[in-house]
């Protein structure tokens, strides 16, 4: 069983930064690629970034580019999202997850990923 927790949330004013933490349980972490979703208040879950398991390659949606960036770190199974320049409509619980398949690419869906976190809040305000 992986277990997923999510840390860094908290509240910030619009233009501010925050930087959320994952850490896996387990000792596969560095098999599978990883991602980061959020949902507000009313809303589906959104993707917000994707990193490969090597940690060569990223992907985000144009909501975020430029101004989030995942990272990991496999040596302490730890993955990252930097979020700067935030605006009050990144506000939302943010989870981390795992994909479902070791070795795979980059997926935006949350049917692709299999174990979550239980998320952080992030509010940002105007």
């Amino acid at each position: 069983q992986v277990q997923l927790v999510e840390s860094g949330g908290g509240l910030v004013q619009a233009g501010g930064s925050l930087r959320l933490s994952c850490a896996a349980s387990g000792r596969t972490f560095s098999w599978y690629s990883m991602g980061w979703f959020r949902q507000a208040p009313g809303k589906e879950r959104e993707f917000v970034a994707a990193i490969k398991w090597s940690g060569g390659d990223t992907y985000y949606p144009d909501s975020v580019k430029g101004r989030f960036t995942i990272s990991r770190d496999n040596a302490k199974n730890t993955v990252y999202l930097q979020m700067n320049s935030l605006k009050p409509e990144d506000t939302a619980v943010y989870y981390c997850a795992r994909d479902r398949t070791p070795g795979s690419g980059l997926h935006s869906r949350v049917d692709e990923y299999d174990y979550w976190g239980q998320g952080t809040q992030v509010t940002v305000s105007s």
